[in-house]
């Protein structure tokens, strides 16, 4: 782009929610960069809440959390892994927020006394928030609109986005509707009836799509995608087929075979000579994942585990790892709370490797610790995220340290041994929004310990989500327990990481190193995991695994 204007790509859903919106948007963008623009996404919420941080993962899956300290939407998950850029807080705004600013610019007098209302007040604000994301430097700013057209809740994003085309010039924004094409058995027949009443609806709000993605389980024939043109009146090569994949990052392969980056590029009349696209890396990816054939199972002990989203990125993380062994890494959920049930039938045996994820409130604690424990006595790779960390801490003071009754604090008001604590006793947590450690954080690692072996590195920086530390009035009697604390906050005040000696691989750490994996670059921790429960599933002693050198 010789002359740079930034371009806006909406994106919106239609007939259903979980479609798979955030996942093309992601595509979309990767393959946009595959041909050297630089792009940014943001996903715009409807729902009232100021952000996903309050919410129980039942509600709307993990919280994604930015360098920036930014507690989001899931769906940032896919744009970081996809795109390879690091999002920020104001890649994520909900109703909750827009109308938050909104009334603290009314109390301040900002508006001069006039009644303030959704047109113009509201759908203003949501305009001004896009308006910086294109004001970073970026070539495209990609869009998402949560919910689906037709949902009262998101009429003020739409109507944003239909003034926005007039604001920045026709040219410069397009619209993708995401719709779904059903198959029915009986009649052995692919509908378009719900697209074009999807279509029908957001037309009836002022915006006609560009481009019209039609997810399916099948391909969608060229008469079908004839009938949607004519009927939804958009060109035959607008109408893109976007079909089930074996694995998500076969989508934006399928995305581009179909056409649509090179016809967007048209919409906004960006030369596409002038940026070739190279998917040489991501083909190179997809070939991986298809290669990951040998088998490790990993059981993940949770209490979230009935929703599989509230772990979204532990899963991908341990995927990206898989792929970088050649491994299918076999995902198994167990319900923390049963955990003392399956010790007494020896039903963790069966894993090569384990992960804690992280978590809050006292169910299924027991059942972690126990998890903890075995894997501690049994040689079975373990790695624990946030929580994890701290029932390991735990552990290690039941069982080695002497301590039978140590507890979090959050678990156990009056523990004698609070060997994990709340590090601020002025914390208000009646404002659950607002006492946590947010965001990315930098460690000093013990130099030649595991975790500093698997980073390669002695200064490591991870994202954090938590309100209780490890206690350092207990620091000292863990360690002469035989505890190893590798990384440490740069004052030397917080333990970051834990692991054990002589263990293939007993590793915590209070971050969420699973919100900075990529696919085709594993996180350190998750990669070394999955090489220790590789060699343990494969019969190899895993005492003479080289961590750093795994794989």
């Amino acid at each position: 782009m010789s002359e740079r204007q930034t371009k806006y790509v909406f994106f919106t859903g239609g007939v259903a929610s979980s479609l798979g919106k955030g996942l093309t948007a992601s595509s979309l963008g990767r393959l946009l960069k595959c041909r050297g623009l630089k792009v940014t996404m943001c996903k715009l919420d409807p729902y009232i809440n100021v952000d996903p941080g309050t919410m129980n993962p039942f509600e709307h899956g993990e919280v994604f959390v930015t360098e920036d300290g930014g507690e989001t939407d899931l769906d940032l998950g896919h744009y970081e892994r996809f795109i390879d850029e690091n999002l920020h807080k104001g890649s994520n705004a909900t109703t909750g927020r827009i109308y938050s600013s909104v009334i603290a610019k009314e109390r301040r007098g900002d508006y001069l006394g006039k009644t303030v209302q959704v047109i113009p007040h509201i759908t203003d604000e949501i305009k001004n928030h896009i308006h910086k994301l294109g004001q970073t430097g970026v070539d495209v700013v990609i869009v998402e609109i949560g919910g689906t057209v037709g949902d009262i809740e998101i009429l003020p994003f739409i109507e944003a986005i239909r003034q926005f085309r007039r604001d920045v010039g026709r040219a410069n924004v397009a619209y993708v509707h995401l719709t779904l094409v059903p198959y029915l058995r009986p009649s052995g027949e692919q509908k378009t009836k719900p697209t074009q009443h999807s279509v029908t609806d957001l037309r009836s709000q002022g915006i006609q799509p560009d481009v019209i993605v039609c997810r399916s389980d099948r391909m969608i024939s060229e008469d079908l995608k004839r009938k949607i043109s004519l009927l939804c009146d958009v060109p035959m090569q607008a109408v893109v087929s976007c079909v089930d994949a074996d694995n998500i990052y076969q989508i934006p392969l399928v995305l581009h075979e179909e056409g649509l980056d090179t016809y967007l590029l048209d919409i906004l009349e960006i030369n596409a000579n002038d940026h070739p696209i190279d998917l040489s890396r991501w083909e190179h990816l997809v070939a991986q994942v298809a290669a990951a054939v040998r088998p490790v199972r990993i059981g993940i002990i949770g209490k979230y585990v009935d929703l599989p989203d509230a772990y979204l990125s532990v899963v991908e993380s341990l995927r990206h790892a898989g792929f970088h062994h050649g491994a299918k890494v076999e995902i198994e959920w167990v319900q923390a709370a049963t955990v003392p049930d399956l010790l007494e039938r020896d039903g963790l045996r069966s894993f090569d490797g384990l992960v804690i994820p992280g978590g809050f409130g006292e169910r299924g604690v027991e059942g972690k610790i126990a998890a903890a424990r075995f894997a501690r006595e049994h040689d079975l790779p373990l790695l624990g995220l946030c929580l994890g960390l701290q029932v390991m801490i735990i552990e290690v003071a039941r069982s080695l340290a002497g301590m039978d009754d140590a507890n979090s604090r959050e678990f156990a008001a009056t523990t004698r041994h609070p060997v994990v604590d709340l590090m601020d006793e002025q914390v208000d947590v009646s404002d659950k929004g607002g006492t946590m450690r947010l965001g990315s954080y930098d460690a000093r690692l013990l130099p030649d310990s595991q975790v500093a072996r698997a980073y390669g590195d002695v200064v490591v920086s991870e994202r954090h989500r938590h309100r209780y530390e490890v206690n350092p009035r207990f620091r000292e009697r863990l360690e002469e327990a035989g505890l190893v604390c590798s990384g440490v906050s740069p004052d030397g005040r917080l333990v970051e990481f834990i692991e054990l000696p002589g263990h293939p691989f007993w590793v915590g750490t209070q971050a969420h190193p699973e919100f900075k994996s990529r696919p085709d670059q594993p996180h350190p921790l998750f990669r070394e995991l999955v090489g220790a429960a590789l060699s343990r599933a494969e019969g190899r002693d895993p005492h003479l695994i080289d961590i750093g050198a795994v794989g």
